[in-house]
């Protein structure tokens, strides 16, 4: 057996030993359990729809921007302020829009609440076309092409719903689509409170 050449054995002979492991191979499993006890902390929280806004309870940006069925025609704050209403960032990009397309159809046209559009980040031509398919709910609805508006929302993205009351008033903000559920559970009680004259 001279021959053969000696086999090297790790000190610990027992079956969990690992042998040869460098320490710094543990820092990705240590990030990935970070990340795990982020996330976790992340599904704890009241409502990830609920985010949080400086703008609660302070008046709508002004803005100044053409009306989507009129080009000719500037839209401005002056033009949702009189009336409680939704006002609703879309896009014809936007899946989910699509989604919450038929409800704000039947809250316009059957509980009468006044939507105000803000088309984010798109095409008018397409807009246009988009609303003709799919029927159109909005009062009005504000080109917001290079997303001004958005940038003074401080959204996120599309869609988004904010309750503006009758002083023109941001009362409650909504990310994500609006669902019957979030109509029933949500946004409906705030606009009726207001409409009533009641604090939301």
């Amino acid at each position: 057996m001279a021959g053969k050449a000696r086999i090297r054995t790790p000190h610990c002979r027992r079956p969990w030993c690992l042998p040869d492991v460098k320490p710094w191979l543990f820092i990705p499993l240590g990030a990935f359990v970070v990340l795990i006890l982020f996330l976790g902390v992340g599904f704890t929280l009241e409502d990830p729809h609920k985010l949080p806004s400086v703008l609660i309870d302070q008046p709508f940006p002004e803005f100044s921007l053409p009306d989507l069925a009129d080009a000719q025609r500037v839209v401005t704050r002056s033009d949702i302020v009189g009336e409680v209403a939704l006002v609703n960032v879309w896009a014809t990009w936007c899946a989910a829009c699509l989604v919450e397309h038929p409800v704000l159809l039947r809250l316009a046209r059957e509980e009468g609440v006044r939507i105000v559009g803000v088309n984010y980040n798109d095409e008018s031509t397409k807009a246009v076309a988009w609303l003709r398919r799919h029927e159109d709910p909005y009062a009005i609805t504000v080109v917001d092409h290079e997303g001004v508006l958005g940038i003074d929302l401080g959204i996120y993205g599309a869609p988004e719903t904010f309750v503006v009351d009758a002083n023109g008033t941001i009362r409650f903000r909504h990310v994500g689509a609006v669902t019957e559920d979030v109509w029933r559970d949500t946004l409906g009680p705030i606009v009726s409170a207001l409409r009533e004259g009641r604090d939301s």
